[in-house]
């Protein structure tokens, strides 16, 4: 007993931490819970990052499954164990998926520079060798929908496991040597596809490596030491569900249609009414806006999962509907997939609402909830 006191005397100082105990088969969870919940992330980062998404326009992306969901999946599984393991929390899951972006749009597909890829040059700003407009969209998609959504609904599936590691030190490994393969795997697949011969200018290259290191180190090292507990205002209250579900919708739709054109296509929503720089701040001046308004509703006493579901449904359902104008069937895909959407968040909403115990009073929330969104 002596022996394990200090463990569990830095889970009290820091509970968003992963300590050794975590590691050990049987601790909290069976394996085999563990093994589901990483492979259910993995799954969620491929769906909602792209098959909700590019599939819609694109449907022959559902050939390169395989490949996302290695450089999807393995990413952001190593992302989150990570993030567990410092007990950095959502700030370190914003912060890496940051580096994610990078990695997975310089490295992998060399977009952020090539003057063909996506056609990204001709609609979106371009200066000093960088595709500026679609690194914004991009920064906002991946932090998104290739990491926050698919742990939020990681964790409202296993909740049991939200402060804990899936994998164990060989598992953590092996996802991150896949990883890194997703990203080799990008560039030799869809990057010498759609822009041949291409090759990033190597002094961006260090650059994405240098970004991408600074990064890693502000969310491993770092915010660690400076987080503080998440603190619930009982003067704070967040608005109905429903309000959060259509704020949701709305301002995912006013940033992606601010950046990009509707269906990926050729024509930008707005046209020629804002200048390609004033395009970068108004999405800048939706999205952060959008952030923070979040970050104070989750602080609200009344936050529930109910919001959680609604935001994250609002958001999954405009993003798809963004692509649905690329052709009449892209608009058939996307809507049965926002069918499908609506159908499996309800069904996930009475499965919450089933694991709750109607005999239990309400329980007033906690007032720290470190990895909790």
């Amino acid at each position: 007993m002596a022996g394990k006191w200090p463990e569990r005397q830095a889970q009290a100082t820091n509970p968003g931490r992963a300590t050794a105990t975590d590691f050990r088969p049987g601790h909290s969870r069976p394996d085999r819970s563990r093994l589901r919940a990483a492979w259910t992330l993995a799954l969620l980062t491929t769906l909602c990052a792209e098959l909700t998404f590019t599939a819609v326009a694109v449907p022959i992306t559902w050939l390169l499954l395989p490949l996302l969901l290695v450089m999807y999946g393995a990413g952001v599984l190593v992302i989150r164990e990570a993030v567990v393991r410092v007990g950095a929390g959502w700030p370190g899951l914003v912060v890496l998926g940051l580096a994610y972006q990078v990695a997975e749009d310089g490295l992998g597909l060399q977009a952020l520079t090539s003057p063909q890829m996506y056609g990204a040059a001709d609609w979106g700003l371009r200066a000093f060798g960088i595709n500026w407009t679609y690194w914004e969209s991009q920064i906002g998609v991946h932090v998104v929908f290739s990491v926050l959504l698919p742990v939020m609904i990681t964790d409202l599936l296993f909740p049991g496991l939200r402060n804990r590691t899936y994998l164990r030190t060989g598992g953590f490994a092996a996802a991150g040597a896949l990883a890194v393969a997703g990203v080799f795997g990008l560039r030799g697949i869809i990057s010498a596809t759609e822009d041949p011969g291409y090759h990033t200018p190597w002094e961006w290259t260090v650059t994405y490596v240098v970004v991408i290191a600074l990064l890693a180190l502000l969310a491993l090292r770092v915010l660690p030491r400076l987080r503080s507990q998440n603190k619930i205002r009982p003067d704070r209250q967040a608005p109905r569900p429903v309000v959060v579900g259509f704020v949701s919708v709305y301002l995912t739709m006013a940033f992606l249609t601010t950046l990009l054109p509707l269906g990926l296509g050729t024509t930008l929503l707005l046209g020629d009414m804002m200048s390609q720089p004033l395009r970068l701040f108004v999405a800048a001046m939706t999205a952060v806006p959008f952030a923070l308004l979040v970050l104070r509703w989750r602080s609200a006493h009344n936050w529930t999962d109910s919001h959680r579901l609604w935001l994250i449904g609002g958001i999954l359902i405009s993003h798809t509907a963004f692509m649905m104008p690329a052709s009449l069937a892209s608009a058939f895909i996307g809507l049965i997939t926002i069918c499908l959407e609506v159908v499996l968040l309800m069904a996930l909403g009475r499965h919450l609402r089933r694991r709750e115990i109607p005999s239990s009073p309400p329980q007033p929330r906690r007032q720290t909830m470190r990895n909790e969104f």
